[in-house]
């Protein structure tokens, strides 16, 4: 038997507690806010001071990273060249990439943090020096320097370029931890390196580069954080 439908004027039926608890329950999600420019400049000034602090831990122990900034040490280490210079040429043909796939005020922001990052690698060591760095240490603390700073970064769209880049697009596309893609490139580029260094520094370099994209993995949740 179907129901009755309710009396023009009698007032709309209750909702059942059930439903009013739903509603309740129900989160309401924040609206996210733009960084403003000034947020921005003092983000990517910092997170690119982390990172560069890190790449002179890490030179300092003559140990390298991974993505573009470990090639860029490798050229470093055979052909003596500026790491910043080389840093900054080889990150050039991923800002292509870039602007096809995460936008153009990502890879402005990511060109920017990259000559910023080359600029603090070369001023730095003329305000900083280490008489005594552990290598062990130097590989630990200079890889959760670097993943903070690139941390950093990522929260204000920005990163260090290359394999990051990638790993980012992997991540918003394929839904791919960044971090953890990160690290399986790493690995491939860090294993170049038993070429130019000795197995007991290559081992401390991929334990740096493990603390890096540990924070990267660790902190960087989409389910969590709004933006990239």
């Amino acid at each position: 038997m179907s129901a009755s439908p309710p009396h023009p004027g009698s007032p709309p039926p209750a909702s059942s507690p059930r439903s009013a608890t739903a509603r309740e329950a129900r989160p309401l999600l924040p609206q996210a806010r733009p960084h403003t420019v000034f947020e921005d400049v003092q983000g990517i000034f910092t997170g690119c001071l982390f990172a560069a602090l890190a790449l002179i831990m890490f030179r300092e122990s003559t140990l390298l990273t991974g993505g573009t900034t470990g090639l860029a040490f490798l050229i470093h280490y055979l052909g003596g060249w500026s790491l910043g210079a080389v840093l900054f040429l080889l990150n050039l043909p991923f800002y292509i990439f870039g602007l096809r796939t995460l936008g153009r005020a990502f890879t402005i922001k990511t060109f920017c943090a990259v000559a910023v990052l080359a600029a603090q690698t070369e001023f730095l060591p003329a305000v900083v020096g280490f008489e005594h760095l552990n290598p062990f240490f130097a590989a630990v603390m200079a890889g959760l320097l670097a993943g903070t700073g690139i941390l950093i970064l990522i929260r204000h769209g920005a990163s260090l370029g290359g394999v990051t880049i990638l790993a980012l697009f992997l991540q918003k596309r394929r839904g791919w931890r960044a971090g953890w893609v990160q690290m399986a490139i790493d690995v491939a580029i860090l294993s170049l390196a038993l070429f130019v260094l000795s197995a007991d520094k290559v081992a401390l370099s991929v334990l740096g580069a493990a603390a890096l994209n540990f924070v990267i993995a660790v902190n960087h949740r989409p389910d969590r954080y709004f933006g990239i």
